[in-house]
């Protein structure tokens, strides 16, 4: 049976690849304050309502600065409560307050030494840290975090069996005069049936007759096409895929066309994608197979990682060079898009790269009805 509690041995796992990683530049302590960050090292995953921080020294100690009820579980060798409340009542200043106790506790480590900060979100209140230098370590981060762990990697497939089962619901229930926001609200609804608890985020596309954005109040026409890109997460772990619906169930020729020529670019990346391959390259050559589409275009990316974040590395986009490695998640989401195809269509699937390839992670019906 599959589990999704905090794996204190992969948590562990991941303090020692940053550990090498501080070795190896020369930093003494790492400070995160990114909900995200302090999930990935300690386990607890916090609302944003909260202002933990978690500080890892180079002999592989782990402090985890948390709201004044701790966890249960959590790889920390030192839980430091802060009050985030008072009287029930959420405080205004808790990254103040957070960072007020890690200063007490850890500042005979941190004076004089070199810190790893994540220089996107490493406020004020810290600088009584007292180091002596300030060294930006989300880039390294940021690279760590593509590895995705045995436990990870449940995460990520429960939250892309939530989107099985949100399509399914969606299938059920796309037909003419259907209601953009009676379709969010069903498929909200399956996606927490499936989970069995809360989402932690649900993403993207939710509207009829357009590429994209926000359910509205408005009503399916029959002649238009339902494209519904979801991402709902599982404690903390974003999936993202996409599939097209025709209205009426009964797709014109063109739009069957875009569609075929859209899936076909599935066998180019499951053919081509292995460990070392350029994602770029990738890229450059599913656009030139699409502008040979006889109707649509393509504008946007092709697709990216997923994890703790919606958008992460490897980037499928002329915008970044990046190489596909062992363990990445990621997307790829082929469109088409034209006027004749009533605003047109867009089709994404997740990937694991293995060592011999890729492993398909959303098994899902492709069918535009």
């Amino acid at each position: 049976m599959e589990t999704y509690d905090i794996d204190i041995g992969a948590c562990r796992g991941r303090q020692r690849r940053l550990i090498e990683v501080m070795q190896n530049v020369g930093l003494e302590v790492v400070i995160v304050t990114q909900v995200e960050h302090v999930q990935w090292l300690a386990g607890p995953r916090y609302d944003w309502l909260f202002q933990p921080i978690a500080a890892l020294t180079c002999e592989g100690v782990l402090y985890l600065v948390c709201p004044q009820k701790p966890p249960e579980t959590a790889a920390a060798d030192e839980l430091i409560p802060y009050q985030a409340k008072w009287h029930s009542t959420l405080r205004n200043d808790q990254r103040h307050e957070s960072s007020r106790v890690l200063i007490q506790h850890l500042k005979n480590i941190t004076r004089g030494r070199r810190l790893g900060v994540e220089f996107s979100s490493f406020g004020q209140h810290l600088l009584g840290l007292g180091a002596s230098e300030y060294l930006d370590v989300e880039p390294h981060l940021y690279q760590l975090r593509r590895r995705k762990d045995a436990d990870e990697l449940a995460r990520l497939r429960k939250a892309i069996s939530g989107t099985a089962a949100m399509y399914d619901a969606a299938r059920e229930m796309i037909q003419p005069g259907v209601n953009e926001l009676d379709v969010f609200q069903q498929l909200q609804g399956a996606a927490v049936a499936e989970f069995g608890e809360m989402l932690t985020g649900t993403g993207n596309d939710y509207q009829c007759g357009s590429r994209g954005g926000p359910p509205r109040s408005r009503l399916a026409r029959a002649d238009e096409l339902y494209i519904l890109d979801l991402g709902p997460a599982f404690r903390g772990y974003f999936a993202d895929n996409a599939r097209t619906f025709s209205v009426s169930g009964e797709p014109s020729q063109e739009q069957s066309k875009a569609w075929t020529r859209c899936c076909e670019v599935f066998a180019i990346v499951e053919d081509r994608v292995k460990p070392g391959v350029s994602a770029r390259a990738l890229f450059d050559e599913v656009q030139q197979f699409l502008d040979q589409a006889p109707l649509g275009v393509f504008n946007h990316h092709l697709g990216h990682g997923i994890g703790l974040f919606p958008h992460e590395a490897p980037h499928l986009n002329p915008h970044w060079d990046d190489y596909f490695e062992l363990g990445d998640v990621f997307t790829v989401e082929p469109g088409l898009y034209a006027p004749e195809l009533h605003v047109g269509m867009r089709v994404e699937n997740d990937y694991l790269v293995v060592e011999r390839g890729v492993e398909l992670l959303s098994q899902i019906p492709l069918e535009l009805c």
